[in-house]
């Protein structure tokens, strides 16, 4: 699959990487294209699926005026709302992936990733004694979620379908939750892995 970035930077790039391990073809779209970066329009015009990688307060102007060039696009929204400082923006009863769907009518808006720190994106990391990292994904289009969640998987993530994309709320509070404990002496190179407890007492790792 032909899989675009907006964006290429940290998480871009490491996203990137484990896209290309697991068989696709990635391709990177910045305002100014220098060596093998696209420009924007090349990129989205390359990607059948798109990661919008860029930092959250940049998101509302760059995206204005970009309904019809990502017309009709799965657009895998990784952002996190946070100041460039890091200190989390609240957005109350609203969300990143709420805002992006507003901002995208035309397109198909999943949110993914947001929840995972780019230091643990890595195949050596993802994986923390035998159990997966979970990716959680929000989404209002059930087989865009779908094929997001096969890619995570792909990837060696374990995909968790939070259904409508304004369950992305409470992604952007677990992201809020992941960085204050980074912040507070965590660091980064941690994760959350999720599991259900079955009535046998048995579990599983989602």
């Amino acid at each position: 699959m032909n899989i675009g970035f907006i964006g290429a930077g940290k998480v871009a790039s490491k996203l990137g990487e484990l896209l290309e391990n697991a068989g696709h073809t990635v391709k990177y779209g910045v305002r100014t294209p220098v060596e093998n970066k696209l420009s924007i329009t090349e990129v989205t015009g390359f990607g059948e699926i798109i990661f919008l990688a860029i930092p959250y307060v940049s998101v509302a102007e760059f995206l204005r005026n970009k309904i019809n060039l990502l017309q009709g696009k799965i657009i895998v929204d990784v952002t996190n709302p946070v100041n460039e400082d890091w200190s989390p923006i609240f957005l109350g009863e609203d969300s990143s992936g709420e805002q992006t769907a507003r901002l995208l009518p035309k397109s198909r808006i999943v949110k993914a990733f947001s929840t995972v720190f780019a230091e643990t994106m890595e195949q050596d990391k993802i994986n923390y004694k035998g159990l997966k990292m979970t990716v959680f994904i929000a989404s209002s289009d059930d087989e865009a979620a779908e094929l997001v969640k096969n890619l995570a998987e792909e990837m060696g993530f374990n995909g968790l379908v939070l259904k409508g994309i304004e369950n992305s709320r409470y992604m952007d509070a677990l992201s809020n939750i992941n960085l204050g404990l980074a912040l507070n002496g965590g660091g980064t190179d941690s994760g959350i892995i999720y599991f259900q407890r079955s009535k046998n007492n048995s579990f599983k790792i989602i």
